[in-house]
């Protein structure tokens, strides 16, 4: 990319309620699947940034977890990446699921209509919706968000990715590239595997077995003609919750393992030998001094 006086870049927060595709959205926009998906909500834990480059351009997504009301400290520290991402960004794009009925513009996004930085209200899922409906929703939206640009997309389609793009390309300031060309984020790769870990758990588990497991990679040894092997440690929050995740005679584990390290080597374009741990740490979603000590 060539770093002329001409070129735009910056900070786009992505940002909505739980669920609304925010991280389909990102995957979407990058072409690449770098944030994980699934049908639960508050998937997405920390900030991620996803790096598109174009033409004069390098847009800095910024895939946030979804705005709630916090009920206990991990989802304090939620909300405080959110209002983070928000500070941060050059540009903002609120989403909202247009499928999810009335009313068609949620209480918790009014709060952001009087944001003083570009705005663009993204209007998600509008393949789950008849056409007829369409127009009056983004005419609801048009007038809560006046100073608003408003983009109907379906994410999971493509539909609406190309608008998207040119019209944060239109807002962003002039500004050399913030990073390498072939930089799609500035996570490593021991943070994707461990995401991928965390999405199978929240694929196969239920309930809120999910919500309570955190993954640390405790070890990643790269191999020359071998295969990397990748030793990972899943915490739990109570002892009831490892018995589910381990299942009977560690079949439901071995699950979980099985399905995350073909998507692992798929990501990382290697063969891998994963090995896969189970640890309680008693309430270490609501004790900030542990979620501290994993990194939140």
């Amino acid at each position: 990319m060539q770093e002329s006086k001409n070129s735009r870049s910056g900070y786009v927060a992505l940002a909505g309620r739980p669920n609304v595709g925010k991280s389909t959205l990102m995957n979407a926009l990058l072409d690449f699947k770098l944030s994980i998906v699934t049908a639960k909500p508050q998937t997405t834990r920390k900030k991620i940034l996803g790096i598109l480059n174009g033409e004069n351009f390098q847009i800095i997504f910024i895939d946030t977890p979804g705005i709630i009301k916090p009920g206990y400290s991990l989802q304090n520290v939620f909300m405080q990446y959110v209002n983070e991402a928000l500070e941060d960004a050059d540009v903002i794009c609120l989403m909202s699921d247009v499928s999810a009925g009335s009313p068609a513009v949620h209480p918790d996004l009014l709060t952001y209509r009087r944001i003083s930085k570009p705005l663009i209200m993204v209007l998600n899922k509008i393949d789950l919706i008849e056409k007829g409906r369409l127009l009056p929703i983004i005419d609801e939206f048009r007038k809560k968000f006046p100073r608003a640009s408003i983009v109907p997309v379906s994410a999971i389609r493509r539909d609406g990715i190309g608008e998207i793009i040119q019209e944060i390309v239109s807002y962003l300031p002039e500004h050399p590239p913030y990073f390498p060309q072939d930089y799609l984020s500035d996570q490593n790769e021991r943070f994707f595997v461990s995401e991928i870990i965390r999405e199978k758990i929240f694929q196969l588990y239920s309930k809120e077995v999910p919500y309570a497991c955190h993954v640390e990679i405790e070890e990643f040894i790269e191999q020359k003609d071998r295969k990397d092997v990748i030793r990972a440690v899943i915490y739990v929050d109570q002892p009831s919750q490892k018995g589910i995740l381990i299942g009977k005679q560690g079949q439901a584990l071995k699950k979980v393992g099985e399905s995350a390290r073909k998507d692992i080597e798929t990501f990382l374009d290697r063969p891998v030998y994963l090995e896969l741990y189970v640890k309680v740490l008693k309430n270490w979603r609501k004790k900030l001094s542990k979620l501290r000590s994993l990194g939140f």
